[in-house]
């Protein structure tokens, strides 16, 4: 008599699959509803302002040449109008978001930017015609397991050299899974498609940087679209990919990080989930940029402008910026590159030209990573007077707080020394709906005008009373 088969193992994209299927708009929570509008609404003026970038010109182009000129589609590209298909639309959407590094953050051992995401559950919300109470909550459920996924590996993702858009492949399309209502099995077959294409390496934001940079991530949003729509036709996927044969676990555990494998921690992504309106969502932790910039590069930017400020020191006048960060913020952004950015992608990854700008101009915004403004050769001998150096006392206090001390020594001998722990946009110092209005109004007053932008800026804040998004998406072209 043979004995009785094994059960199945449940691996964690079942659980996490379970999850989504189940959630409904309903259940989120008021506040989950309210930061969703939120980050929307600061997603939607950084695509506005990234549709003017080189790299978008030069996709929306590509895409158009791809899809010949007599091609359309159910879904809407921001600004430019362009209808197409939604992976398509999802990629460029999702990239506009991303182009100018503006979008929010989200670092919690690994970095994220869950807003590289929304452009997928937007685009076949748009072709299917559903509802914006639909896209609020395909979004709460992109930020919590995106946010989940940055926490739970130990030490994380980009301390063995892969990009967050490794583990964006295995949120994507769990939201784009929820916007088509696939069943669990398919949402299974879904993170598997993904998840088995797209891991990204560091290299994308190593030294040189390139359009890669702020691709990657959308990308991965992309191949989450169409491995939901694939998922949804029957298409199979390694449901293993997380814990299984040669999936993330086993390949990361080949890894050694200062002589101990890589560890994931189930528990982090899985325990808690939220189900219920009183219950806290994910997407409530998440910070905004009030700098177009790399993230780490905020603390010490707020601190130097806040020195300079508060002492009326005057750029003419300054010897030496000494910049104290944690380790891996002097790696990202203080490597020998970084002093002689040579295009907008280095540059808001640089934080001596960041420093050296926001010192000479005084502020620091879209107009500092022109291509002028960046190879301007004046701002080399302010870059050189930036040192960036490790902090081991605040290596123990990152991630809950992103510690940085500039201290300012001018031509006389005279220091001044300024400490910032929680940089303007952190959920602990949040932007309010009039501060991120400023910020959507200086992205997209000049792309589609002030009244366009009026509206959006309205309709947005409104989004849970759409029954159709596409009376909202029409809103975001000229």
């Amino acid at each position: 008599m043979s004995s009785p088969a094994a059960p199945a193992k449940k691996y964690i994209s079942h659980s996490l699959a379970e999850w989504a299927t189940s959630l409904r708009y309903e259940q989120l929570s008021p506040a989950a509803i309210e930061k969703a509008k939120l980050f929307w609404f600061d997603s939607l003026g950084c695509a506005l302002g990234g549709s003017q970038q080189e790299d978008a010109h030069i996709l929306l182009a590509h895409y158009k040449d791809m899809t010949g000129t007599g091609a359309s589609g159910p879904c809407t590209c921001f600004v430019s109008g362009f209808k197409t298909n939604p992976v398509d639309a999802a990629f460029l959407n999702c990239h506009m978001i991303r182009a100018m590094d503006y979008n929010d953050i989200y670092w919690k051992a690994d970095p994220c930017h869950p807003s590289d995401i929304l452009g997928g559950p937007l685009a076949l919300c748009e072709m299917l015609g559903l509802s914006g109470k639909d896209l609020i909550l395909a979004s709460v459920i992109a930020y919590e397991v995106e946010q989940r996924l940055c926490e739970f590996g130990i030490p994380g993702v980009r301390e063995y050299g892969w990009h967050h858009a490794t583990l964006t492949c295995f949120a994507s399309p769990i939201a784009a899974g929820r916007v088509l209502n696939l069943s669990v099995d398919q949402m299974v077959q879904a993170i598997g498609i993904s998840a088995a294409r797209t891991f990204s390496p560091g290299a994308v934001t190593a030294g040189k940087l390139t359009n890669m940079k702020n691709t990657v991530d959308p990308w991965a949003t992309r191949m989450g679209v169409e491995s939901a729509l694939l998922a949804k036709r029957g298409y199979s996927g390694p449901e293993h990919i997380f814990d299984g044969k040669e999936g993330l676990y086993a390949v990361f555990g080949h890894v050694q990080y200062k002589g101990s494998p890589a560890k994931f921690d189930t528990n982090m992504l899985l325990d808690k989930l939220p189900r219920g309106t009183s219950d806290h969502y994910r997407i409530q932790d998440c910070g905004m940029k009030s700098f177009p910039i790399e993230a780490l590069s905020h603390a010490p930017l707020t601190a130097m402008m806040k020195c300079v400020k508060d002492n009326a020191i005057k750029p003419a006048d300054v010897a030496e910026i000494k910049v104290e960060v944690i380790a891996r913020a002097a790696d990202i952004l203080g490597d020998p590159h970084k002093y002689r950015p040579d295009s907008k992608e280095t540059a808001d990854h640089s934080l001596p030209y960041c420093m050296a700008v926001g010192l000479v101009d005084g502020m620091v915004t879209p107009l500092q990573f022109k291509e002028s403004r960046v190879l301007d050769k004046s701002l080399i001998p302010v870059m050189d007077k930036v040192k960036v150096v490790a902090n081991d006392e605040f290596e123990a206090l990152f991630p809950k707080f992103q510690p940085s001390r500039v201290t300012i020594t001018t031509t006389s001998g005279k220091s001044f020394a300024t400490r910032v722990d929680v940089p303007k946009g952190d959920p602990r110092d949040p932007m309010t709906a009039d501060e991120i209005g400023v910020k959507f109004h200086a992205l997209g007053d000049e792309v589609i005008g002030r009244a366009k932008c009026d509206a959006l800026a309205k309709a947005v804040m409104s989004l849970e009373t759409y029954a159709d998004v596409r009376d909202f998406t029409k809103l975001a072209v000229k």
